[in-house]
C-alpha cells in the first residue's frame, strides 16, 4: 500500500519517461510520503504492440470491402506482423541488436505504405549506421500498424498522443464529456485493464495524474471515470503542463465528476497540501490549499489560502525514476536526422538547471505564468550531485536538461563541475543564441559532454526579432551557431512563420536566411511552426499593439490558443508545405541551389537578402583584444617538458618544448625556459579542480612580477596555438 499513485496517462514519448512524476516522487521522498509511479502510456504501447495485442487488432471486425488498399495489404500480411512484432519491439528496446541485419535485408519486415518514402530517403542511409537504419525501418513498420488502427479501429490513436484534437483549445467541456459518456474505445480497454492491475497492486490513498499535453487529456479523464465507477472512495487529482496553461479559467462543474482536485504550476506544495487534506481530512475544517481548484457547493472554487511558500529548487529533491520500466522504452527513428533522433532514440534522465526563464521577454511566450516568470537557478554542485545520483539509480549517463533556456553562466559552472569530478556524461539542452556562447565556452561545454543544443531563431528577420523581443539578431545567431558547430555540438533551430505583421517578403527572406545557415553547415536541424497566439503571452494580453484582433469565446474549460485575424490579411498557412519541404532538403544537405520559388506552387517575390549575407557575418573578428575581466581555464596541465639549448649568433639560450597530448592531436610549443616554467606553474595552480578562476588581468599582474610586456607574450604564436586548441580557454 502506498500513499500516492502517480500516473502519466497515454501517450507521451516512446523512448523515455516524461519526467513530471519522477520530479514529484523525488520531492515526496523528502517528506516521507510513499508513492508509486507508472507511465501508463508505454505500458499500453507494449501491450498493444505485442503478439497478443496484434492478434486483438486483427481480430477486430472491419469493413474489408470499403477500407483502403493499404489496410487490405496490412490485413493480408497479418500473420507476418504477428510473427515479427515481439522481436522487433525487443530490438527497439535495445535487447536484440543482432536483428538489425535481418531488418536491413529488406525481406524480413512486412512493408505497407510507410515504406514508400524509402525511395526518397535512400540517399540518407549512406550516413546512417546499421543499427540506425534498422531502427528507421522498424519505425516505419510500427507506423504502418498505427495507420491500420487509425483507419479501421480507433481514429484517435497516435504514438505520442491520444485524442489530441479534443484537448486542443477546448473552450467547452461538451465534446470531451460526450466522448467520456460513450463506451470505451479499443485503446481504452488496454488502458483500463492495466490501470485496474496497478490500483489493485498499489492500493493508493490518492491517485494523481500528470497531464502535460492535450494528447494526454482524454486518457486521463477516461481513467478517472473508471476509478470513480470502480473505486468510489478513492480521491483523484490532476496537475501538469496542460492544466497549468489551459485550465486557469476553469468554470464547468462537470469536470469534478471526475477529478476532486486540479492543481496549477509547481506541483510540490499543492500536492503535499492535497495529500494532507485527503489523508488527514483537513478539508472538513476549511483545509489549506495552494493553487488548487475544487468543487464547493456545486460551484468551481479556486483555493490559494495557505501562507506556506513554494519550495526552493534546492529543496525539492532529486528526481526518482523508481518503478518505471526503464529498460522497456522503445527507441525509434522517424527521419534520418541525428538531432531529431535525440527526441526519440535512447533514454535520457531529465533534469532542470533553473526554474523559469532568465530572459522572460519573448512576446509570443507565456511569460506571465509562474513556470516561466519565476526564475530560480540551482547551484552547479547540487545539479551535478543529482546527476551522479541518477546515474547510480538508473545506470544511464545521458541527461536532457529541459529548461526553457539554460543560462550560459550556469552551463559553464556545470561543465566545470563535471570536469572536476571526472564524470563521463552526455547531455543536451535548450538555449538562447546569445553572444555569451563564445568559441571557448562552446569548447568547454563540448569537453564536459554537451552534444547538442536547440534554440529559437523564430523568424529570421531582425525587424521581427525586435518585435518578438528575442534579444538576438540573425548576425548574432550565425556567429553563435558557428561556435557550437566548430566545437562539435549539433544545433537545432526552432523557426516560426506567420508572426503578426509579417509580410510575404519577410517570409521569403526568412527562408533565404535559413537556407544560408544550413548551406554554411552551422545549423544541422530545424523545425518550422506557424505562430499561435496564446492567452498568457504579451501578444495575447495586448493584441492591439501587435496588429491582431482576437476572436474571443466564452471560456468554461480550456483556454490557451486564441483564434485571431491579422491586419495584413495574409493566409500564412499556404507557406507551410513549401517551408517544411525545403527544410527537409536542407537538413539532408541538398537542393541549396534551387530557386526559392520552386518550393511553392504560387508566386512569391524574390528575396532581398544578399546571397553571401551569412558568410559575411562569419568573417573572422579581431581576436587580439585584451579583456582583463575574462576568466581563464587551463584544461591540460599534464604537458611533457623537454629542455634544450638554442644557439644563435647572439649566444646560447635555454628553451623548453611543451608537448600537449590532446585527445585527437598533439600540440607542441617552444618558450624560453623561465617563461615555460612560469606557465606550467600557472597550469598547476589553476587547473579545473580549483573552483576560483584567475582573470586575465590577474594573470598579467603575476606575469609582470617576473617578466615584461605581457601582451606580447599573450598574443604570441605559441600561446595562440594553445588557445586555438582549447588548452587555454578565456571565458
Amino acid at each position: 500500500m502506498k500513499d500516492l499513485l502517480l500516473i502519466t496517462p497515454p501517450f507521451t514519448q516512446l523512448n523515455t519517461p516524461y519526467p513530471a512524476t519522477a520530479y514529484i516522487k523525488g520531492f515526496l521522498n523528502t517528506k516521507n510520503i510513499s508513492s508509486y509511479q507508472i507511465d501508463l502510456g508505454i505500458e499500453v504501447i507494449l501491450e498493444l504492440f505485442s503478439k497478443r495485442g496484434i492478434q486483438k487488432i486483427f481480430g477486430e471486425n472491419i469493413d474489408l470491402v470499403n477500407t483502403s488498399e493499404n489496410s487490405k495489404r496490412i490485413f493480408a500480411l497479418r500473420e507476418e506482423y504477428m510473427k515479427t512484432i515481439d522481436q522487433v519491439v525487443l530490438f527497439l528496446q535495445n535487447h536484440n541488436p543482432t536483428l538489425a541485419r535481418q531488418i536491413c535485408s529488406m525481406n524480413f519486415l512486412p512493408e505497407a505504405s510507410r515504406f514508400n518514402q524509402l525511395d526518397d530517403m535512400e540517399f540518407a542511409f549512406g550516413n546512417m549506421g546499421l543499427q540506425d537504419k534498422a531502427k528507421h525501418l522498424a519505425t516505419l513498420y510500427l507506423e504502418d500498424i498505427s495507420d491500420y488502427i487509425v483507419e479501421n479501429i480507433d481514429a484517435d490513436f497516435g504514438f505520442s498522443r491520444y485524442a489530441e484534437r479534443i484537448g486542443q483549445s477546448a473552450n467547452s467541456f461538451d465534446e470531451l464529456y460526450l466522448k467520456l459518456n460513450a463506451p470505451p474505445t479499443f485503446t481504452d480497454e488496454f488502458t483500463l485493464k492495466l490501470l485496474k492491475e496497478k490500483i489493485d497492486f498499489v492500493q493508493p490513498k490518492l491517485v494523481c495524474f500528470s497531464v502535460p499535453f492535450p494528447g494526454n487529456l482524454y486518457a486521463a479523464f477516461r481513467s478517472v471515470k473508471f476509478i470513480k465507477e470502480n473505486y468510489p472512495g478513492l480521491k483523484t487529482a490532476m496537475g501538469g503542463g496542460f492544466p497549468n496553461t489551459e485550465l486557469r479559467e476553469l468554470k464547468d462543474p462537470r469536470v469534478f465528476e471526475f477529478f476532486d482536485y486540479i492543481t496549477l504550476d509547481d506541483g510540490e506544495l499543492p500536492i503535499e497540501l492535497v495529500f494532507e487534506n485527503v489523508i488527514l481530512n483537513k478539508e472538513i475544517f476549511e483545509g489549506e490549499f495552494k493553487r488548487t481548484f475544487i468543487l464547493e457547493n456545486q460551484e468551481v472554487k479556486y483555493k490559494n489560502n495557505t501562507a506556506r511558500s513554494d519550495y526552493k529548487q534546492a529543496l525539492i529533491g532529486t528526481p526518482d525514476y523508481t518503478d518505471l520500466l526503464l529498460d522497456q522504452y522503445i527507441s525509434v527513428i522517424e527521419i534520418a536526422n541525428p538531432m531529431h533522433s535525440l527526441w526519440s532514440d535512447g533514454r535520457w534522465n531529465k533534469l532542470t538547471m533553473a526554474h523559469g526563464c532568465y530572459w522572460g521577454k519573448c512576446t509570443f511566450c507565456d511569460i506571465s505564468l509562474d513556470y516561466i516568470k519565476i526564475y530560480e537557478p540551482i547551484s552547479a554542485k547540487i545539479l551535478v550531485d543529482r546527476m551522479e545520483e541518477l546515474i547510480a539509480q538508473t545506470g544511464e549517463s545521458g541527461f536532457h536538461f529541459v529548461d526553457e533556456a539554460a543560462p550560459p553562466a550556469l552551463m559553464r559552472e556545470v561543465a566545470l563541475e563535471i570536469l572536476r569530478r571526472n564524470l563521463v556524461v552526455t547531455w543536451w539542452t535548450n538555449i538562447r543564441f546569445e553572444k555569451s556562447f563564445s568559441k571557448d565556452l562552446c569548447f568547454l561545454l563540448k569537453t564536459s559532454g554537451l552534444v547538442a543544443v536547440s534554440g529559437g531563431l523564430e523568424v529570421a528577420s531582425d525587424r521581427l526579432l525586435k518585435l518578438i523581443d528575442k534579444g538576438v539578431s540573425v548576425d548574432q545567431v550565425a556567429k553563435v551557431t558557428r561556435n557550437f558547430t566548430e566545437a562539435g555540438i549539433m544545433v537545432h533551430s526552432y523557426l516560426m512563420y506567420g508572426f503578426p505583421t509579417q509580410t510575404v517578403q519577410e517570409t521569403v527572406d526568412s527562408l533565404e536566411m535559413v537556407r544560408q545557415l544550413f548551406e554554411m553547415g552551422i545549423v544541422q536541424s530545424g523545425f518550422w511552426h506557424q505562430f499561435a497566439m496564446t492567452a498568457h503571452s504579451p501578444i495575447g494580453n495586448r493584441p492591439e499593439e501587435f496588429g491582431v484582433k482576437p476572436l474571443n469565446k466564452e471560456i468554461l474549460f480550456a483556454h490557451n490558443d486564441i483564434d485571431f485575424t491579422d491586419e495584413t490579411g495574409i493566409d500564412h498557412s499556404k507557406f507551410s508545405f513549401g517551408l517544411k519541404k525545403s527544410l527537409f532538403n536542407f537538413m539532408h544537405g541538398i537542393n541549396f541551389d534551387l530557386p526559392l520559388k520552386d518550393w511553392f506552387d504560387f508566386k512569391i517575390p524574390k528575396t532581398t537578402i544578399h546571397p553571401d549575407y551569412i558568410h559575411d557575418c562569419l568573417l573572422e573578428e579581431d581576436s587580439f583584444i585584451f579583456k582583463g575581466n575574462s576568466k581563464l581555464i587551463f584544461l591540460d596541465k599534464n604537458a611533457n617538458v623537454e629542455n634544450f639549448v638554442k644557439r644563435t649568433k647572439a649566444g646560447s639560450f635555454e628553451y623548453s618544448r611543451l608537448i600537449f597530448h590532446l585527445k585527437t592531436n598533439i600540440v607542441k610549443i617552444e618558450l624560453e625556459k623561465e617563461k615555460a616554467d612560469w606557465l606550467m606553474k600557472i597550469f598547476t595552480e589553476n587547473s579545473t579542480e580549483n573552483p576560483k578562476k584567475i582573470t586575465l588581468q590577474q594573470l598579467k599582474t603575476q606575469f609582470e612580477e617576473s617578466f615584461e610586456d605581457f601582451e606580447l607574450f599573450w598574443f604570441s604564436k605559441p600561446i595562440q596555438q594553445l588557445k586555438e586548441n582549447g588548452v587555454i580557454l578565456s571565458l
